[in-house]
């Protein structure tokens, strides 16, 4: 169904009860709710990071920052690629989430490589809820390398549910899932009950020390 003028705080309300906006298509002015009967997540106690990534991970050719670059991110997962040729991502949805972000409850991970962007991802935080909206990707693992760093975060933030929304082939090799709509509202309300903070300026860790804080992940 199309929406009506919406404003960050009536978005994060709708996230509060379990829906999200999307577009049909990049240059589509349209919005609509979207809540699936199937909800995606990735728990952040079952997190898995596939042995080839951590060999990535450790190799330390990426550098990763948080909320250094919203605008960019959000942007990069706008683009069309040979790939993904359509994105649900409008201008609407680019100007609302800024807004979001300048509020503190949207916030990106960049991937960088030699001072260039090369990959990252944003989503929306609420309460101990963290809520992944898209990810782009323009050389071979920068999207699952923020990832890996986003759990990371979550889990030192007090973070308990990482909602995905979807289930990809992408990302069920972390460990994702698909629970009902009932359980997902459940699980929904009590991490909104949680004080959970995401620190974007927390030092970051290198491949080896990263690795080993997620230690206690499944192999």
């Amino acid at each position: 169904m199309e929406m009506l003028e919406l404003t960050p705080d009536m978005l994060l309300r709708a996230y509060a009860i379990g829906v999200f906006p999307m577009s049909e298509d990049r240059d589509d002015p349209d919005l609509f709710w979207v809540d699936p009967r199937l909800r995606g997540i990735i728990p952040l106690d079952g997190f898995h990071v596939p042995r080839r990534l951590q060999r990535t991970i450790r190799n330390g050719h990426f550098h990763i920052t948080f909320d250094h670059a919203f605008e960019e991110v959000i942007e990069g997962c706008a683009e069309a690629t040979e790939i993904r040729p359509r994105t649900w991502i409008n201008d609407r949805i680019v100007t609302l989430y800024t807004s979001l972000f300048h509020m503190r409850h949207a916030h990106s991970v960049e991937c960088w490589r030699d001072g260039e962007l090369i990959g990252g991802l944003y989503g929306v935080s609420l309460g101990g809820a963290f809520f992944g909206e898209s990810m782009f990707s323009r050389a071979r693992d920068a999207s699952k390398v923020a990832l890996v760093h986003l759990v990371a975060r979550l889990r030192a933030g007090g973070f308990t549910l990482l909602d995905a929304q979807f289930i990809t082939d992408h990302l069920s090799q972390f460990g994702a899932l698909e629970i009902p709509r009932r359980e997902y509202r459940a699980r929904l309300a009590k991490a909104l009950e949680v004080d959970a903070y995401f620190d974007p300026d927390a030092d970051e860790a290198d491949g080896p020390n990263l690795l080993r804080a997620l230690s206690s992940f499944p192999e």
